[in-house]
C-alpha cells in the first residue's frame, strides 16, 4: 500500500508538471517568397523585416498577405489562401526611395469594404499610399496591380503632412480600420491617429505629444521627445498602448553613444483612441486637444533611466482577460550602470523582460532567461489560452505557459541551431495566431547590398 501510495503521488506530481509545461511549436513550412529581396543595413535593421512594421505579413479571413521590396527596389505584394495555398505576387508602381530601414511596407484591410491599404517608404518624409478596389480582400479576384489605385502622398482623401514615420494599420473591436503614425522626427514628434469609415479617412489627432520637461538622473533637462510605442492593440473595445520615451537632448544619457530612451509606459482608451486613462483608470488625456505627455501622471509602469540602452518599439499583446503583455529589453545593472555604446553593449548584455498587467492595475516584470544576442527587438504573441510565445532575433522562439504564471520559459525553436541564417529582427502575423499558427516573415542575412531571400516560416502552436 505504501509503494502504491508513493507511485500514485509521484504520478500525480509528474502529471501536474506536465500540465504546466511550457508550450511547444511544430514547424509546418518554410517558404521562399523572393530569392532576391533588397538588402542593406541601416539603423541596425533591414527594410523588409523591422519589428515596427507591425503588419508586413497579415492574415484577413482566409487570405494571408505579405509585402517587401525586391532587388529592383520595387514594392512587392503577395497573397496566398490559407492554410497552404501557393503565393501569388504583384508589383506596385513604386520603388524604394532611399537605403533607410525605416521605410517599411505596412498592410491593412478595412473589413467594411474589403479594401487592402498599403502605406510605405517614409521616414520623417512624405508617405506613399494606395488602396485596392473594394472586396479584393474577400473576393479572391485575380491578384494584379491594376486592382490598386494610384500611389499618392496623402492617406486617401486625408492630408496627414510630410513628416511621417512608422505607418501602422490597426482594426478596432467593431471593425473600423485605423492608422497610427508619428509626425515630426525622432526626439521631437507626436504620435497620431486617423480613422477610415464610410470609404473615407478622417483625423482623430495627436494622442502623445513632444511637450513637457524631463530631468534625468544626471541632472540634465530635456524639453522635447517622442513616444515610441510597442503596439496599438485592441481587445474587447479597448485600445492598449505600451511604449518608451526618447528624449531629444542626448545629455540625459550617461554616454553620447547610448540611447536616450527611458521608462516603460502604459495607458488605454475605451473610445477608439479619443480619450485615454492610466492603469488605475484615471482620465489623463484627449486626442487632439490634450494629448498624453512625459509629465502625465500615472503612466510609468516600469521606471528606468536613460543609461541602460532600453530599446524602443519592441512588441505587445493583450490576453483574454484584457491585460497587456509587453516585451522590453535593456542592459541590466548587473552588467553596467552606464551603457557606453549601445551598438556593442546590447549584443553582449541585453536581456528581454516580460512586463504584464494584473486585473488590479499593477504590473509584474520578469526577466526571460535567454539573452537577446543582438541590438534588435523581439516579438511577443499570446495563443487562445494566453500562453506566451516570444520570437527573439534570429528566429529563436521561447515560450511560457499561463498555468505557470509565465515563469517556465523554454527554448522551443532555435533558428540559429537550425541554420536559418536569418537577419536579426523579424515580423510576425499577429492576426493568424488565433487560428493556432504563427507565421514569421524573415530575411536571410547578407553582406553589403547583396540581395538575399525573403521567407515566411510557419509554426503550429502547441499550447
Amino acid at each position: 500500500m505504501h509503494l502504491a501510495f508513493l507511485f500514485t503521488a509521484v504520478a500525480s506530481l509528474l502529471l501536474a508538471a506536465a500540465c504546466i509545461a511550457a508550450p511547444t511549436v511544430s514547424l509546418i513550412s518554410n517558404i521562399q517568397l523572393d530569392a532576391n529581396g533588397v538588402f542593406f543595413v541601416s539603423y541596425d535593421g533591414v527594410v523588409n523585416v523591422n519589428s515596427f512594421q507591425l503588419s508586413g505579413v497579415l492574415t484577413h479571413g482566409n487570405w494571408q498577405y505579405a509585402g517587401w521590396y525586391t532587388s529592383s527596389r520595387n514594392a512587392i505584394l503577395a497573397r496566398r489562401q490559407l492554410p497552404s495555398g501557393s503565393w501569388s505576387t504583384l508589383q506596385l508602381p513604386h520603388q524604394l526611395s532611399t537605403n533607410d530601414s525605416h521605410n517599411v511596407i505596412a498592410i491593412g484591410v478595412s473589413p467594411s469594404d474589403g479594401k487592402i491599404h498599403i502605406a510605405l517608404d517614409c521616414h520623417s518624409t512624405q508617405m506613399y499610399y494606395t488602396s485596392s478596389e473594394a472586396g479584393l480582400a474577400t473576393s479572391g479576384a485575380s491578384w494584379t496591380a491594376s486592382r490598386f489605385g494610384s500611389i499618392t502622398n496623402t492617406l486617401g482623401n486625408l492630408n496627414i503632412g510630410n513628416t511621417i514615420t512608422y505607418p501602422q494599420f490597426v482594426v478596432t473591436s467593431d471593425n473600423l480600420l485605423q492608422f497610427v503614425f508619428r509626425s515630426g522626427v525622432s526626439g521631437n514628434g507626436a504620435t497620431q491617429l486617423a480613422e477610415y469609415n464610410g470609404g473615407s479617412w478622417s483625423n482623430v489627432g495627436s494622442w502623445a505629444s513632444a511637450s513637457g520637461t524631463y530631468k534625468s538622473t544626471n541632472g540634465v533637462t530635456s524639453t522635447a521627445r517622442n513616444l515610441y510605442i510597442h503596439g496599438f492593440t485592441y481587445r474587447s473595445s479597448t485600445a492598449h498602448v505600451t511604449g518608451t520615451w526618447r528624449e531629444q537632448n542626448a545629455g540625459v544619457s550617461c554616454s553620447s553613444a547610448g540611447l536616450t530612451n527611458h521608462d516603460t509606459t502604459y495607458f488605454y482608451s475605451q473610445d477608439k483612441g479619443r480619450s485615454w486613462k492610466n492603469s488605475v483608470g484615471t482620465s489623463i488625456g484627449q486626442s487632439g486637444s490634450n494629448p498624453v505627455n512625459v509629465n502625465t501622471a500615472g503612466i510609468i509602469v516600469d521606471s528606468l533611466n536613460a543609461d541602460h540602452a532600453l530599446m524602443n518599439q519592441e512588441s505587445q499583446d493583450v490576453d483574454s482577460s484584457g491585460q497587456i503583455h509587453a516585451i522590453i529589453s535593456y542592459v541590466p545593472g548587473r552588467f553596467t550602470q552606464c551603457v557606453s555604446n549601445y551598438e556593442t553593449d546590447r549584443p553582449l548584455y541585453a536581456r528581454p523582460f516580460h512586463v504584464y498587467r494584473h486585473t488590479n492595475g499593477t504590473f509584474t516584470k520578469m526577466e526571460i532567461p535567454f539573452p537577446v544576442n543582438s541590438v534588435g527587438r523581439s516579438q511577443i504573441v499570446l495563443d487562445n489560452d494566453d500562453n506566451a510565445y516570444v520570437v527573439l532575433p534570429f528566429v529563436r522562439i521561447v515560450t511560457a505557459s499561463k498555468a505557470s504564471g509565465w515563469t517556465d520559459w523554454t527554448l522551443a525553436y532555435d533558428g540559429v541551431a537550425e541554420g536559418l541564417n536569418a537577419f536579426g529582427e523579424v515580423t510576425v502575423d499577429r492576426a493568424r495566431v488565433s487560428s493556432g499558427a504563427l507565421s514569421i516573415l524573415y530575411q536571410l542575412n547578407s553582406t553589403g547590398t547583396t540581395p538575399s531571400p525573403v521567407k515566411v516560416i510557419d509554426f503550429k502552436l502547441n499550447g
